[in-house]
């Protein structure tokens, strides 16, 4: 594996490779011509980066091999920074406009010098590279293929040989699972189900429990462990070696295929292919065609695979992603490997080893590497191992700990893919990172080559999904109630704690965090930087402030920004503040000319420095939540290159800038709750290459652009609040794209249904107390949005029934309901605060891929049809609503999820309530009961199924003391969780 140090040096220097190709093609132009001479650095750097694989290889016992890589990779960084500062030279000559003839000839002599310059540093430049690529001669090196990935010597060879599976923790309800959707699935001649996870978490393990399982006593039984080097013949000699019990060497494609048809025919075989990493779909298909040759056969394929891409591509069944272990499951562990039982000081040291198996993170393989580390320790060094960093330690001194394997997965991941990833290890543990935020930051930092093909922001997805494939991504839960559906520009992102330790054991001394310490002082090599400390300067951190690219500040909300906090950062790309309390932006912002990225948001101050607008390469702004803010600088039109703006809570702001309209690159324009601002429209007209436009709550805009229409990439729109628009233009039909559009609480607005109808790539739709026109058409409009996932109809019904009489009102609301029922893929939706709403169709059972279905504070519905049961994890809400679930039958045995007033479980009411089990139940209204009678009678001991269960009080008064309602209550035995919410008695009632 490749040592530590120098694992970046490759993906930096196919970076500024491609950096001097854009020089040379004329992308970036500079101010004098270097074209001769970025060809011959070029030439050099082509022909070191073919035998970086070699080299690689070779640090890891050749310490010469290590420093020579740590000097290449500080040359490129230096030539990249050097191509920054000539490309911002040529823009600022170019900048500069002479008022008359005496200035454009001094201008012109002084020009001279910075050419000079320029051309003295690149000969410098040069000369350095010169040097240390002439120094890989003396290494003999040997040129590799030409590949993005790095084949690496594999020593982690598996088979199916496996302990006592009692001594196998926390894995027993998975193997179940998995045995149960082999069961219902295998149905075919072959039966490919792949399983999916993080490296070390236990994968392998569980395969082997599957493989060795009584279920399949019956069938011949193969192990082949696949590795991420990918040979078709191999796979297949290995399935027939051990059919036939004796090697198999077949060296031709045919010959294998028809000793495998043989072999195969008539017989029931189990093959577990363990750690497929190839992601190639051709081959997977070759895969999948040899194995399933075989006449009158039953194959079960079980497949083990860190990559989601690689499951999703190789499968007949839904793949089963692998959770973490518990925290008491890894502490188990941990006991099992350190004997821990067995210690004479096991009670002084529990609390320790308890704390350790929460640092595993779920993940076994490093439960595992720490117990048996810990078997040889006194309990003085089990303390220091709690307290240390111990996760870097184990992976140079133990090469078979979690971080060597998940290393193996880095080491094969593209060259681009590195580079993005070990940039996480800026981010704080634990951290929620933004998806598009993440993506911007590696485009401001050159880690993403918009092709002819894909825009930035499309390979950044790709980058993001091959990452989350792989594991080192995760999605982040910030919202436990299911009726909160984020949009896709909220996506959440997180790092498994041993990942980022990965990312930060990647960048080694590239990478300083922490407050400022005289330590970190020598690292020259310092591009990335985490401080919790924004009241010094960067020189208190390091000597060499310049180098710093990206720069981000975390737990600083209670200390104010120093004026230089950042100023000597030349080569800043990415700045951070967000974790800051910024009283002022400092003026030395205007220093920065790379910076590219900038979140200052809450800024306390009325106004921004002017000298921001001289931040011509700046793409990304937030200065969200600076309340007090009231003007922007009149020049802002002058940062052209700006494509994502977010100024969402800058309440004080009245006014946008007249050249604000010069913003055309704009792509992400926030404004949302910026409730005084003026002059939205005007300032809109031109910034027709917007995907995303938020003016939620910005209670000032009466009339949208007229030219919307023409806003043809539109994707987002939102306008939540807009209480004083009254109508659209007729060309919002034209926005062919749109995916997203929120018009809850529009008031004024009577929303047209051929208009809405038009718009059928809409993914999300809320028109929540919004009016209508032409209402006996809007089912038709709604049922023509086939790719609608979620709708919000709160109060919207009322306005498309006709009120002359009640039976029209019926006809309507039925043949609307009817068209809504038609949305196959529909996952939530919020039909509550409709008075109106009577009934709901049979025909709603059709939905179902619904998830959630809210109808609280309807009073008129009287019942839910008999049709929901065919509703898969269907979460029902009915608070404030008459019905319960009346009308349901006792064919209705499950619900994942349900909501009800304990004072509507009385007669039919309550016998079907008895007769329907849920996962979770919340019942509310306790502050009503008047005698304990009335909660007895509910018999919730019965509900076995029930695993969370939730009391709510909603009101002060009360009839009864809450302790005594509770103790009327016997909850089942299968109960989890447990939540009161406004209980307020003083003690609970036991008996």
């Amino acid at each position: 594996m490749v040592a530590v140090g120098v694992m970046l040096a490759s993906p930096v220097l196919n970076m500024v490779v491609k950096e001097i190709g854009a020089v040379i093609g004329g992308q970036i132009k500079l101010q004098k011509d270097f074209t001769k001479d970025l060809k011959k650095m070029k030439m050099m750097l082509e022909s070191v980066a073919a035998v970086m694989e070699d080299a690689e290889r070779q640090s890891i016992e050749e310490r010469e091999v290590q420093l020579w890589l740590k000097r290449l990779k500080d040359a490129m960084y230096g030539i990249s920074d050097m191509l920054d500062e000539f490309e911002e030279d040529t823009q600022s000559a170019e900048r500069k406009v002479p008022v008359c003839t005496y200035l454009v000839i001094v201008t012109g002599c002084l020009s001279i010098c910075p050419k000079i310059k320029l051309a003295n540093r690149m000969k410098e430049m040069r000369e350095e590279l010169k040097v240390i690529t002439d120094q890989h001669t003396s290494f003999m090196l040997r040129p590799g293929t030409i590949t993005n990935e790095l084949k690496i010597t594999n020593t982690r060879a598996t088979s199916s040989v496996m302990k006592d599976e009692e001594l196998i923790v926390g894995r027993t309800n998975d193997k179940r699972d998995i045995m149960a959707s082999l069961s219902e699935g295998n149905t075919g001649r072959i039966t490919i189900f792949p399983i999916y996870g993080i490296g070390g978490i236990g994968k392998t393990t569980l395969a082997k429990m599957v493989f060795n399982d009584v279920q399949f006593k019956d069938y011949s039984h193969v192990w082949v462990y696949v590795s991420q080097t990918f040979d078709l013949n191999k796979i297949g000699n290995s399935i027939i070696s051990q059919l036939l019990k004796e090697e198999s060497q077949l060296t031709e494609r045919q010959m294998i295929h028809n000793s495998l048809v043989e072999l195969l025919a008539g017989k029931n075989i189990l093959i577990v292919l363990d750690d497929l990493w190839e992601d190639n779909g051709s081959h997977l298909d070759d895969l999948k065609d040899m194995l399933k040759v075989g006449e009158h056969s039953r194959i079960v394929v079980i497949v083990t695979t860190r990559n989601e891409g690689v499951a999703n591509k190789f499968q007949t069944i839904k793949p089963y992603k692998l959770a973490p272990l518990s925290n008491d499951s890894c502490w188990i562990v941990i006991k099992q490997k350190s004997s821990f039982d067995s210690r004479d000081d096991k009670h002084e040291v529990e609390q320790i080893g308890k704390d350790i198996s929460v640092m595993c993170r779920g993940v076994a393989l490093a439960a595992q590497s720490l117990g048996y580390m810990l078997k040889e320790l006194m309990s003085d060094q089990w303390e220091s191992v709690r307290k240390s960093n111990i996760w870097n330690v184990s992976a140079l001194e133990y090469t078979d700990s979690v971080l060597s394997s998940l290393r193996l997965t880095y080491s094969y991941m593209p060259s681009h893919l590195k580079l993005c990833f070990a940039y996480c290890a800026i981010f704080p543990k634990g951290h929620k990172m933004v998806k598009d935020d993440l993506i911007h930051q590696w485009n401001s930092l050159g880690f993403i080559e918009e092709t002819d093909i894909f825009s930035t922001e499309q390979l950044g997805e790709k980058y993001i999904s091959q990452l989350l494939g792989l594991s080192f991504l995760e999605h982040s839960r910030l919202h436990n109630s299911a009726t909160v559906v984020h949009h896709e520009d909220f996506t959440h992102l997180t790092m498994h704690d041993l990942v980022l330790d990965l990312a930060r054991l990647v960048l080694v001394d590239e990478f300083i965090m922490g407050v400022s310490e005289r330590s970190n002082s020598g690292r020259r090599r310092c591009r990335y930087a985490l401080f919790n400390d924004c009241s010094n300067k960067l020189e208190s951190y390091t000597d060499y402030p310049a180098k710093i690219r990206a720069l981000r500040f975390v737990d600083c909300g209670r200390i104010e920004l120093h004026e230089d906090a950042f100023s000597s950062a030349k080569y800043l790309c990415v700045l951070d503040l967000s974790e800051c309390l910024i009283q002022r932006l400092p003026d030395s912002i205007g220093q920065l000319k790379q910076l590219r990225y900038l979140n200052a948001p809450r800024v306390q101050h009325h106004i921004i420095p002017n000298c921001i607008v001289k931040l011509f390469k700046l793409i990304y702004l937030s200065l969200c939540g600076s309340s007090a803010l009231m003007a922007l600088p009149d020049s802002i039109g002058h940062m052209e290159g700006l494509i994502y703006l977010d100024m969402s809570g800058c309440s004080g702001l009245e006014k946008l800038p007249e050249l604000f309209s010069k913003l055309k690159q704009l792509v992400h324009l926030d404004l949302s709750n910026c409730s005084n601002v003026t002059g939205v429209s005007e300032s809109l007209q031109t910034l027709t290459n917007l995907e995303y436009l938020n003016l939620s709550y910005c209670w000032n805009i009466s009339v949208l652009p007229g030219s919307l229409g023409s806003f043809k990439k539109l994707k987002y729109l939102n306008l939540s609040g807009c209480e004083e628009i009254k109508e659209f233009p007729r060309s919002f039909g034209n926005l062919k794209n749109l995916m997203h559009l929120d018009l809850s609480h529009c008031f004024q607005v009577k929303v047209i249904p051929e208009v809405l109808g038009s718009l059928t790539e809409l993914q999300y739709l809320n028109l929540s107390q919004c009016g209508c026109i032409g209402g006996n058409k809007m089912g038709e409009a709604l049922g023509n949005l086939t790719k609608l996932q979620c709708l919000y109809l709160s109060g919207f019904m009322d306005t498309i029934c006709d009120e002359s009489t009640s039976f029209t009102s019926l006809v309507s609301t039925k043949t609307f309901l009817e068209s809504i029922s038609t949305l196959s893929i529909l996952k939530h939706l919020d039909l509550s605060c409709n008075e109106g709403l009577f009934y709901l169709p049979e025909c709603i059972g059709n939905l179902r891929k619904l998830c959630t279905l809210d109808h609280s504070d309807c009073p008129s519905l009287s019942s839910v049809p008999e049709s929901i049961i065919q509703m898969d994890s269907l979460k029902i809400y009915a608070k404030n609503c008459n019905c319960f679930v009346q009308g349901l039958n006792k064919s209705l045995t499950m619900l994942p999820e349900l909501e009800v007033r304990i004072d509507e479980l009385k007669g039919s009411n309550l016998a079907l309530f008895q007769a329907v089990n849920v996962t979770k139940l919340t019942l509310y209204g306790f502050e009503n009961v008047k005698s304990v009678e009335e909660v007895q009678h509910i018999k919730l001991v019965g509900k076995q199924g029930l695993k969370e269960l939730n009391f709510e009080w909603q009101y002060p008064y009360r009839v009864l003391e809450d302790n005594e309602v509770l103790g009327s209550l016997m909850p089942p035995r299968t109960i989890e969780t447990l939540k009161l919410n406004g209980y307020n008695a003083q003690f609970f009632q036991t008996s």
